[in-house]
């Protein structure tokens, strides 16, 4: 697996979100880390539904916006896979002229789609803890 796919923790085991640094951004806040992963998965959602069938800058845009809420959160190969598809769209970095240098578009929306969901599915279950520890805290 490599390093762009999932980030290795201390027992070498690949993780989809770093929840070291989503501690870090949201300062160890449950509701706060609650709140925001909600939301990532909202945006997403919306950014993948904009990407699909747009014209390339419009795709490098949403993939912009992607790739830095997913930095936010420590989702790493969703914030790759965005940066791949932004400079495959001819964005930041990315030469619209010059396919040769640049991936695949269709490749990149695929791999941004793949990491999208398995992002939200580690969300999900992720949520679905914190609801737990709310719950047990009442």
């Amino acid at each position: 697996m490599t390093a762009a796919r999932s980030l290795m923790t201390t027992d070498d085991q690949p993780t989809v979100i770093d929840a070291d640094h989503l501690g870090r951004m949201t300062l160890g806040d449950r509701r706060l880390e609650r709140e925001i992963l909600e939301l990532f998965v909202r945006q997403t959602a919306l950014m993948l539904e904009r990407i699909a069938g747009a014209q390339p800058p419009s795709a490098a845009a949403a993939a912009h916006t992607l790739k830095g809420s997913a930095r936010g959160i420590g989702a790493w190969r969703v914030a790759r896979a965005a940066e791949l598809l932004e400079q495959a769209a001819g964005g930041e970095g990315g030469d619209a002229g010059d396919a040769g240098d640049r991936p695949d578009l269709a490749e990149a929306i695929a791999e941004l789609k793949a990491a999208s969901l398995e992002a939200s599915a580690a969300i999900g279950s992720r949520l679905t803890q914190l609801f737990a520890e709310a719950r047990r805290d009442r």
